[in-house]
């Protein structure tokens, strides 16, 4: 889908003509009725219905347009902004903490060569706290695990993070057939002593409604509710975890990252119901400044980038 495409859809159905508005854009009446059909047949519906007085939307049409001005009018907002050179604020996000530990630096590094007048504050905490934030507009963004509000917030899917034990690789219970698998199933974990968040935590749930899915209990021996001083526990041996890919980024105490470090294994968990869905959620386009706007695109674009790089272990963008 591209721009001229919806500016020309835009124009047809404020002239109800296509011959007006292809005189208008400058164009063939050819060339526009190829670039409406292309359009309708990307997005599988018909938008525009051919009457004896004029050109006229459908009901899906009727929607598409009104979402349509509204892309329109923040891309001529965002391009006269960055014309004159008005990107500037303060943009507050809210993430997890494992989240925080592979998006942070990237994030602020892009952000400070594409936008330095851009001050970005990140809020680390839960998912419940930080939409309870984004409710209070003391965020302009939140990457969150689950949509409490999707009707008064905009959402859009963001990655599909796969889980992985995380262990030392001379855990005591760590069965021999695990030390050296490339991957596990629910199934063969249920013995392993864990340490997980707290049940408030959205993995702790997501982790426990899987093991009852397979009728067994998470053996759950220690309970701390920090990311990094919970990978902090694991590296000194005291219980394996269950974490996504991201938690991998943190450092350790030496400096090593984890992903290198040689005494952890991360193992992925096959199962499909151990995965976490990561949303970007946002008030209204209409609601945001030219700076968030900016910086919410930034993101989209940094996500596919280290997913597609590996750097954001276990994801698929969605």
């Amino acid at each position: 889908m591209e721009l001229r495409q919806l500016r020309s859809f835009v124009r047809v159905v404020e002239l109800s003509s296509m011959g007006r508005a292809a005189l208008e854009l400058g164009i063939a009446t050819s060339t526009l009725s190829q670039q409406i059909s292309q359009l309708e047949s990307e997005l599988a519906t018909r938008l525009l219905q051919r009457r004896s007085t004029g050109v006229f939307p459908t009901e899906a049409g009727l929607d598409f347009w009104h979402q349509a001005q509204v892309i329109l009018r923040q891309v001529d907002t965002a391009a006269a902004v960055a014309r004159q050179g008005r990107f500037s604020g303060q943009v507050s996000i809210g993430m997890a903490t494992t989240t925080a530990a592979v998006l942070t630096v990237p994030l602020l590094s892009i952000m400070r060569e594409r936008y330095p007048a851009i001050r970005v504050r990140i809020v680390e905490g839960l998912t419940a706290h930080l939409a309870a934030l984004l409710n209070s507009r003391q965020l302009d963004l939140a990457l969150l695990f689950e949509a409490y509000d999707p009707k008064r917030w905009s959402v859009t899917p963001l990655v599909d993070e796969r889980l992985f034990v995380v262990a030392r690789k001379d855990l005591a219970g760590l069965p021999p057939t695990l030390a050296t698998a490339r991957s596990v199933k629910v199934s063969q974990i249920g013995d392993l002593p864990l340490i997980m968040p707290g049940n408030s935590h959205a993995l702790r749930d997501l982790m426990t409604a899987s093991f009852n899915a397979e009728k067994l209990s998470p053996n759950v021996v220690l309970e701390i509710e920090g990311a990094h001083s919970l990978m902090r526990a694991v590296r000194a041996g005291l219980g394996a975890t269950v974490q996504p890919g991201a938690v991998l980024s943190m450092l350790a105490p030496d400096g090593e990252t984890m992903a290198d470090d040689q005494l952890l294994r991360a193992i992925p968990i096959e199962d499909p119901s151990m995965r976490r869905r990561c949303l970007l959620a946002s008030f209204s386009d209409d609601e945001l400044s030219p700076s968030a706007l900016a910086t919410r695109v930034t993101l989209v674009q940094l996500a596919r980038q280290l997913v597609q790089d590996g750097v954001w272990r276990g994801a698929i963008m969605l």
